[in-house]
């Protein structure tokens, strides 16, 4: 077959790529290994789920394959070096989530600031009456400025949130704070300043464990902490402690890691913390553009007068919004 799908696409993108080569949907083979491997020796384009792992040995049971796509973005569950080295593609939607991730935050922050909702919404009809805060007037810290935070900033400044930021990446004179409304302040200015925190560093190993005791002991008593960033962020005892000790009121995240919180781990016993299962990227809406996206870049790389892309530019962005004048010589966001 040219192409394998083992996570479904959008039924009109599907139908689009079957009117333009063999396509074949078998979800079955993501929790079977040995059929995979049987499955992929003769596939030309893979699209699977977030949670299964491209190796190098995965690719040996690949001889003929020129693309792996996924309709969520991460590089972890991916070698890129032996991609590259077998010039195979490695197509990632992520632009497609970056406005449904931010309406995630958006709408975090708007339950956390006015938690009676979620009471309400649980099932307790008549539960207390909590007094709640508005977005209005509020100083939201944006810690972290991946793609959703550009669309998540539009829309606080819009409510007539007032925006102080803080990026490890990016320095307080890039031009992109003013364009996005945001006041660039030191770390600890922002976590005094800010009624609330929304967090969405673009995550690299070197911040495991950036939000530490360290960091949190400067906290202004009573914040909301939303976030999209990758659990491994989190020092998970100071979080505890600073849920427990009222520094942070509340902090829902998405998206958390197996273990993060689970039994006998510091923050199991939080009632203050809410997670949930990747909701931020997962809208009919995001799929859409998602599988539109792979579907046109499996067929240009399957249609393609030279299999190989190493070298070929990828047309990103960068925070400034520029066209990027490198190669990215494998991976395609």
């Amino acid at each position: 077959m040219d192409i394998l799908l083992v996570e479904r696409l959008v039924p009109e993108a599907q139908k689009w790529l079957q009117e333009r080569h063999s396509v074949e949907f078998r979800p079955d083979l993501a929790t079977d290994p040995s059929g995979l491997r049987k499955a992929i020796y003769n596939t030309q384009a893979l699209v699977l789920p977030r949670k299964m792992v491209i190796t190098r040995e995965f690719l040996d049971f690949a001889p003929l394959l020129k693309a792996v796509a996924r309709l969520h973005g991460a590089t972890d569950n991916t070698d890129l070096e032996a991609c590259r080295e077998r010039s195979v593609r490695v197509i990632q939607a992520n632009a497609a989530n970056v406005r449904s991730n931010a309406e995630y935050l958006l709408t975090a922050l708007l339950l956390l600031f006015r938690r009676g909702i979620g009471t309400t919404l649980a099932g307790q009809r008549h539960g207390e009456v909590r007094l709640g805060r508005e977005l209005h007037g509020s100083v939201v810290g944006i810690l972290g400025l991946a793609p959703s935070a550009h669309a998540l900033a539009m829309m606080l400044h819009s409510l007539g949130a007032r925006l102080v930021g803080y990026d490890p990446a990016i320095h307080h004179t890039a031009p992109v704070w003013a364009r996005l409304n945001i006041q660039p302040v030191g770390l600890q200015e922002m976590m005094g300043a800010a009624d609330a925190v929304s967090v969405q560093v673009m995550y690299a190993s070197r911040y495991q464990g950036f939000v530490n005791a360290k960091l949190l002991a400067h906290c202004k008593p009573g914040q909301i902490w939303v976030g999209t960033s990758r659990s491994q962020l989190f020092d998970g005892a100071a979080l505890a402690a600073a849920l427990d000790d009222g520094r942070i009121e509340a902090a829902m995240l998405d998206g958390a890691e197996a273990g993060f919180a689970s039994r006998g781990t510091p923050l199991h016993s939080c009632e203050n913390l809410y997670l949930t299962p990747r909701l931020g990227s997962f809208t009919r809406e995001a799929r859409l553009r998602a599988s539109w996206y792979l579907a046109h870049r499996i067929h240009e790389t399957l249609t393609a007068p030279h299999s190989g892309f190493e070298g070929t530019p990828t047309g990103m962005m960068d925070l400034e919004g520029r066209r990027t004048s490198g190669t990215e010589p494998v991976v395609i966001r």
